[in-house]
């Protein structure tokens, strides 16, 4: 068996922290560790961030999606917006690539969480939107759902 979870809001800054409290209050009856969560925690904040601020332009009238699901010890995480889409995708994961310079953006989102998620997968199209599919296992979890 596994559990999931799906939530929207809308694509305000201010509900990056929301987003992050939700999947972690979630994520913890898997009992990852401090370590575990933090870097879940902050995969949430970069791909939600990247959602408002590069999917939408940071207008506040569109959505942010996300589904998180746990199985056997795993986390499987989607972030998923429809803005403006990513044309170059490699070039997005560069180290220090920015679309927003005059934002000050350090470029280092999509690094971040492939440095702390097992699996990333990005699949985006202009104007259709981005989803960011990520998958961790967990070192000592309760298998709780399998």
């Amino acid at each position: 068996m596994k559990n999931e979870m799906s939530i929207s809001f809308s694509s305000v800054s201010e509900n990056e922290a929301f987003a992050r409290v939700a999947v972690a209050s979630f994520v913890t009856q898997l009992d990852p560790t401090m370590e575990e969560l933090t870097e879940i925690k902050t995969v949430v904040s970069e791909a939600v961030t990247n959602a408002i601020i590069h999917g939408y332009g940071s207008e506040p009238h569109h959505k942010v999606y996300i589904d998180c699901v746990l199985y056997d010890g795993e986390i499987e995480l989607t972030i998923r917006d429809e803005g403006q889409g990513i044309l170059n995708i490699d070039e997005a994961r560069e180290p220090l690539f920015t679309s927003k310079p005059e934002m000050e953006r350090s470029g280092m989102g999509f690094t971040i969480i492939e440095n702390f998620m097992d699996t990333v997968e990005v699949i985006s199209a202009p104007e259709k939107g981005t989803s960011v599919y990520m998958k961790k296992q967990l070192s000592k979890s309760k298998t709780v759902y399998n």
